[in-house]
């Protein structure tokens, strides 16, 4: 069984290196940001780089890699100069990654701080109708959230109402955070089977386009979201496994975000892919 098996690397070195340091891992994808996570600074990839890791891609058959949004966006702030930049920046990472053909753009949906979910759904959904209103094709994937603080997005009807609104629904997927939705209440290492049905009843399969992979430190439906090394949490590696073999997550990318330098990822691969062999 093949799985498409990544983590999150580092931009500074450039799109085509990133490329290169996920096969060096035993990868097929990856995640990175797309621009200081902490804050707006970002110096744009040329041409030529972006050309070199779509033909590395595709000579070494990589699954979707996926571009991870700047955790300083708030979609649903209740300040308009914060939406406005929100807005402006995800455009332009959106148009900058449609040049690459197998590339999602994960974003988190929002704190709503004081305004109330409902509140917080409406804007993170006016926020994904600005920077979708062109042609590009990228599709940009609402992640999963664990429901800290006033996280929005921390259960499957809260996302379902966010897409619901959305005009070019076709441009818009999910990516489930293992850790996310443990530390959210879903039960997910224990009983796959149940979380994805109903994932399919209230938001739709065909709309899961991506896996980010961790453990947690957390006790089911602690709202903290902490996540932890492969096997090393309450998620175990067994469960991990019944995951990420399950048949709706088998085609999909699965990147690693647990807390590692690049040989812990490379370790944590060969061990998943390893786990899986033995089946």
């Amino acid at each position: 069984m093949k799985l498409n098996l990544g983590c999150h690397l580092s931009v500074s070195g450039g799109y085509e290196n990133m490329g290169k340091t996920a096969l060096s891992v035993g990868a097929n994808t990856f995640q990175f940001f797309t621009r200081n996570p902490r804050g707006g600074s970002f110096k744009p990839p040329t041409d030529e780089d972006i050309e070199n890791l779509v033909r590395l891609m595709e000579e070494n058959d990589f699954a979707p890699i996926i571009a991870h949004a700047p955790y300083t966006f708030n979609p649903c702030a209740a300040d308009e100069g914060i939406r406005d930049y929100t807005k402006d920046t995800m455009t332009k990472d959106v148009c900058l990654l449609d040049k690459i053909p197998l590339a999602y753009y994960n974003f988190h949906p929002g704190c709503h701080v004081s305004q109330g979910v409902d509140v917080g759904i409406e804007k993170t959904t006016d926020t994904l109708n600005t920077i979708l209103a062109n042609s590009q094709r990228t599709i940009v994937l609402i992640e999963t959230m664990a429901g800290k603080g006033t996280e929005i997005g921390k259960t499957f009807e809260e996302i379902a109402k966010i897409i619901e609104g959305v005009d070019k629904k076709e441009r818009v997927g999910v990516c489930l955070d293992t850790c996310h939705v443990h530390d959210g209440g879903y039960d997910i290492s224990n009983d796959p089977d149940a979380i994805f049905k109903h994932f399919d009843n209230v938001i739709g399969i065909d709309k899961l386009k991506a896996i980010h992979l961790n453990d947690t430190k957390n006790v089911l439906n602690a709202h903290k979201d902490r996540h932890e090394k492969i096997g090393q949490g309450y998620l175990t590696l067994d469960g991990i496994i019944k995951i990420i073999t399950h048949p709706v997550v088998r085609n999909l990318p699965i990147c690693l975000e647990t807390p590692n330098d690049l040989d812990g990822y490379a370790n944590e691969i060969r061990l998943l892919k390893e786990a899986v062999a033995n089946l």
